[in-house]
């Protein structure tokens, strides 16, 4: 392998990589020995540092990794700080999806297909440059006009609008159905409960059952008490 093929190869890995690379896993990769392929890589150095690009090569952390050029940092932040982040919010997707299937499409419209006002998600979407304004319709009120950008084309890995899913599509797609429930069951439905509830009750009318007998027994024992005593006073 030439020098120039092996350190297009080289550079190839560090930029996919992301992260430092070792010059062990460089050779394994490449095919070549350990000293060439420190040597290569040496050279690589030397070529960033000369030509005074926007990339630059460095040993990191036991490894080598391409990382951007420190004059470049105000520009690369300005980047970052304008770029799409990786997630949507449902409500977002929404939104985008309608615009993008009903572009033009003015605000109101939006609101009248998801039933809710959108003003913070419209307005999500500009900033993060996924839908642009296309003008105002020409209607009373002269509302503006939504549309997408290129930027919503890159994101979703788009060439253009026409390799949009189409609604055909959609549909021969197969939704798993929700797992059926089962019926929760009635209060009234429980014959254990209730005949459980019954048995404290009949337990209480065989107290008061047994408490009157010792009450009449009670009430008895100061009658017969009185007759032995009139009985006493007749035989005297």
């Amino acid at each position: 392998m030439e020098d120039r093929e092996a350190k297009s190869i080289i550079e190839a890995i560090l930029f996919m990589s992301g992260e430092p690379v070792s010059l062990d896993s460089l050779r394994k990769v490449i095919e070549i020995d350990k000293y060439n392929t420190e040597r290569l890589v040496r050279e690589l150095i030397d070529d960033y540092s000369l030509k005074n690009s926007g990339l630059l090569l460095l040993e990191v952390a036991g490894g080598f990794q391409l990382v951007t050029n420190p004059a470049c940092a105000p520009w690369v932040k300005k980047l970052l700080s304008t770029s799409v982040p990786k997630k949507l919010t449902q409500s977002s997707l929404e939104t985008l999806a309608i615009i993008a299937y009903k572009q033009p499409i003015i605000k109101a419209e939006i609101e009248a297909i998801r039933g809710v006002n959108s003003d913070g998600v419209v307005k999500t979407l500009l900033d993060r440059r996924l839908v642009k304004l296309l003008g105002r319709k020409e209607v009373p009120g002269r509302p503006l006009m939504y549309g997408t950008t290129n930027e919503f084309l890159h994101y979703f890995g788009l060439k253009d609008l026409t390799e949009l899913p189409t609604l055909k599509e959609f549909q021969e797609i197969e939704v798993p159905e929700p797992p059926e429930t089962l019926p929760e069951e009635s209060d009234s439905e429980e014959p254990v409960e209730v005949e459980d509830a019954a048995q404290p009750a009949e337990d209480g009318e065989t107290d008061s059952v047994e408490s009157g007998e010792e009450q009449e027994k009670e009430q008895v024992k100061p009658i017969n008490e009185q007759e032995e005593i009139e009985d006493e006073q007749q035989n005297n």
